[in-house]
């Protein structure tokens, strides 16, 4: 569990974000599906680690689900 839960704070694009990388998107798949260059969906993905304090994006999509954030 995060130590600090209550800190996370999502986007409706950061939720949206996790939840198409629970599905086992890409980058340029989540990208083209949402209308963003890869680059910022690059972008996303690394402030949504940060927040998560995690490595993988298998850690967040985990955390999101143990938090019920999505």
């Amino acid at each position: 569990m995060i130590e600090n839960e209550l800190d996370i704070a999502l986007t409706s694009k950061e939720k949206e974000i996790i939840l198409l990388i629970a599905e086992g998107l890409k980058t340029p798949v989540i990208a083209a599906r949402l209308g963003l260059a890869g680059e910022t969906v690059k972008w996303y993905r690394k402030r949504i680690l940060d927040k998560f304090q995690a490595a993988t994006s298998a850690e967040v999509v985990r955390k999101a689900i143990e938090l019920k954030l999505i």
